[in-house]
């Protein structure tokens, strides 16, 4: 099998690689980037810092800061118009997983034009688009190095899956330092979102050796560290520990796939406005539960790289520690269901029928190891709501 894979041309990691955004920028040769990040990166001045950093090394930079929660295809107008404006060269996404998903959007509708919705799977965008360079704030998203866009429509409310090499940063610049601020709620949701791409990336049909590698030592990571980083946030170690994992999961499933659970949390987090990782929790034990008997030995290899079960243990027993293990993760961290989040369950479940079509819309649910019905996915969305 020859597995097709794909990475960042430049990598910088470790504590203070954001001081060095101005060489990386320039080094590309590269001189009119547009900086994308959120109100709160620019109200807390990390945004200015970075801006600084740009201009010293000779750089003409602009700051768009007007990014939002879960972008949205009318969000990034905004966004388009102060790109055109700048002639910009690059775009650079700082922050977390919206603001790289708005700059990658960014980065190919300032070259082709047209809706978002153009750009969406099945289509395999390939370019050329302007040059991306990511730098995340939170341990999560692994956006930095994904070939991955996700845009929400705002006239379906469909939260769409736009794949490509166009959508590939052409550089990543990796900084825990980045994260030490993120409360333990985001941290939480981040790192539970972390563990699904390594552990979906390792099960999935389209897994390969090298996305195996990855994802086995992220989730081995993650078991250590998520709980230390949660419970303190001036951990470290535990920082940069659950950052590297968090880039290596991206990389795992970015060369391989994600599968059911996020093809069904996207949905409600079009629909319910609920955090990314924090629908992806929501679902991940009770989907690893429905898929975990056809993959019995991948979710096993899991296990075992997660620290719930030993060489000893067949692989069924260890493949029920982990389904387990998820379970009792998602207590520890707190995570909410459905109905403790506040989502009405009149409006779930009248959503249900519209969530489940979409989700297997997207093509996720293909790459599961055990492929679900339409009335499958409503069971779960059923099940996991209280």
């Amino acid at each position: 099998m020859i597995s097709p894979i794909a990475l960042p041309r430049l990598m910088r990691i470790g504590g203070g690689a954001a001081g060095q955004v101005g060489d990386v920028v320039a080094g590309l040769g590269l001189s009119r980037p547009l900086l994308v990040t959120d109100s709160f990166l620019v109200g807390n001045g990390s945004a200015a810092r970075l801006v600084d950093v740009l201009e010293k090394a000779g750089l003409t930079p602009r700051l768009f800061g007007e990014t939002v929660p879960d972008p949205t295809s009318d969000s990034l107008e905004a966004g388009v118009a102060a790109l055109t404006e700048h002639q910009a060269d690059s775009v650079i996404g700082f922050g977390g997983g919206s603001p790289m998903d708005t700059a990658k959007a960014l980065a190919i509708i300032g070259v082709h034009g047209g809706k978002m919705r153009d750009y969406k799977a099945p289509r395999n965008n390939t370019g050329p688009a302007l040059p991306i360079i990511a730098i995340p704030t939170t341990a999560g998203s692994g956006s930095e190095a994904t070939q991955f866009t996700v845009i929400t429509d705002s006239v379906s409310d469909e939260k769409m899956l736009c794949p490509g090499l166009a959508f590939l940063p052409t550089a990543a610049i990796i900084d825990f330092e980045l994260t030490v601020s993120m409360p333990p709620r985001l941290t939480a949701d981040t790192g539970v979102d972390a563990l699904t791409h390594a552990i979906e990336a390792y099960v999935s049909k389209k897994a390969n050796p090298f996305a195996d590698s990855l994802a086995l030592t992220a989730i081995g990571t993650i078991g250590r560290f998520l709980r230390r980083a949660y419970t303190d946030g001036g951990d470290k170690q535990a920082r940069e520990h659950m950052m590297l994992a968090a880039t290596q999961a991206g990389i795992a499933f970015s060369n391989s796939s994600v599968a059911l659970v996020h093809g069904m949390s996207r949905p409600i987090g079009a629909h319910f406005h609920v955090a990314h990782g924090l629908s992806n929790a929501m679902l991940f034990p009770a989907v690893t539960a429905f898929s975990v008997r056809a993959a019995e030995s991948r979710y096993a290899d899991c296990a075992r790289a997660l620290g719930v079960a030993g060489p000893a243990d067949d692989d069924r027993s260890a493949a029920d520690n982990l389904v387990g293990a998820l379970a009792e993760l998602c207590r520890d961290v707190a995570v909410p269901t459905p109905k403790a989040y506040g989502i009405d369950k009149g409006r779930w479940d009248e959503l249900i029928p519209l969530m489940a079509g979409q989700a297997l819309a997207s093509g996720s649910p293909n790459n599961n190891p055990l492929v679900p019905t339409d009335a499958e996915i409503r069971d779960l969305y059923a099940q996991i709501y209280g």
